[in-house]
């Protein structure tokens, strides 16, 4: 896994007004935590940080007002509902070699046996515990040959050597469901077979 290097700085200034007037100079607010410090808040280049988190789990290398270098990874982002752009980001303070709880994304490959079976994917993202500077991006599973009724739990997922699972091994991930048949309403019906009739 990669490190991304931001600078970032320090911010005294707090409240709507103050996060409006950073995010149109193009930057984001946040709070770096951990570790049992004080949060620490800053405000970060949006276009990098938006480059950055791009990657899932990204490990950021924080240059903060060119004094301090800190290792963290993204916890939550808010985001504009409508246009997308980045309001707010928590960063969580993390070391070297220091064991950590993600979420990492399951992607599946090959297909299901033939019937119009359904894939559900009970989680979207896996929870693990990895070591802060090599947490994989995700994870994949091979869905080949499933049938209706057939799952895929959390302790059949192959994992990146030094990740763990930090949800029960019995935590359905993925399943399968029957295709179900669509019925027509009865009304629908009557009124097709006028149409033929007509």
């Amino acid at each position: 896994m990669s490190e991304v290097k931001i600078s970032a700085a320090t911010r005294t200034e707090f409240g709507k007004g103050a996060a409006r007037r950073i995010r149109r100079e193009d930057k984001v607010p946040g709070v770096l935590y951990g570790h049992g410090s004080d949060p620490v808040h800053l405000t970060l280049p949006g276009h990098d940080l938006l480059m950055a988190l791009r990657t899932p789990n990204v490990l950021i290398a924080l240059d903060i007002d060119g004094k301090s270098n800190e290792l963290a990874i993204p916890k939550s982002v808010q985001r504009d509902p409508l246009k997308g752009f980045l309001e707010h980001v928590d960063l969580q303070l993390v070391k070297r070699g220091e064991q950590v709880n993600v979420e990492i994304y399951v992607h599946t490959e090959g297909e299901l046996a033939p019937g119009g079976n359904l894939l559900e994917h009970v989680l979207n993202a896996l929870p693990v515990e990895a070591e802060a500077t090599h947490i994989p991006e995700s994870v994949t599973v091979s869905v080949e040959g499933l049938t209706a009724g057939d799952s895929i739990l959390a302790k059949d997922i192959p994992l990146p050597k030094g990740t763990s699972l930090a949800v029960e091994g019995d935590t359905v991930v993925l399943q399968v469901l029957a295709a179900q048949a669509e019925e027509a309403p009865e009304g629908e019906e009557a009124a097709e077979e006028e149409a033929a009739e007509a």
